[in-house]
């Protein structure tokens, strides 16, 4: 199974920094997450909701195998509203996630399209695509990184 390692310094905060250890999941557990937050017409069997948000957190956190001794994250604050993660870190986490298990955008593209546009939204603003009314979030080419198998974010 692929995986990627990362060093982070202390850019998102000095509890975060350390080494983060992910590792591809199974398709099967992949599968079992997508199905955990998706509800299915009875009558059709068309998808009627998908809740992203819990899937994106559920495949990181499945997919993290190390972290740093103290343990700063956690699938409370992968999905936490009021305590959660920096926004950047999530992007990170999820581009990570999603490189190594096979997210394309296809399965994107459907799990977006099943969201209301209220939730779409609160979704940008978290992976900081979308600014919130305040304008207090960086713009997404503020953050972005490329990274790669042993790197070394400084």
């Amino acid at each position: 199974m692929q995986t990627e390692n990362i060093e982070l310094d202390e850019r998102f905060g000095k509890e975060y920094a350390g080494r983060y250890l992910f590792q591809e999941i199974t398709w099967a557990k992949r599968n079992r997450i997508i199905q955990k937050y998706t509800k299915y017409s009875k009558v059709s069997g068309e998808v009627e909701s998908s809740d992203f948000i819990p899937i994106q957190a559920e495949t990181i956190w499945a997919a993290l195998k190390e972290q740093p001794e103290s343990k700063p994250i956690s699938l409370e604050k992968l999905v936490g509203e009021d305590i959660g993660i920096p926004v950047e870190l999530g992007e990170l986490f999820s581009k990570i996630a999603n490189k190594l298990n096979g997210m394309s955008h296809e399965d994107l593209r459907f799990l977006l399209s099943q969201l209301d546009e209220e939730s779409r939204i609160r979704l940008f603003q978290s992976f900081g695509f979308v600014k919130p009314s305040d304008g207090s979030q960086r713009s997404s080419q503020d953050s972005q990184q490329k990274p790669s198998n042993n790197s070394v974010l400084s």
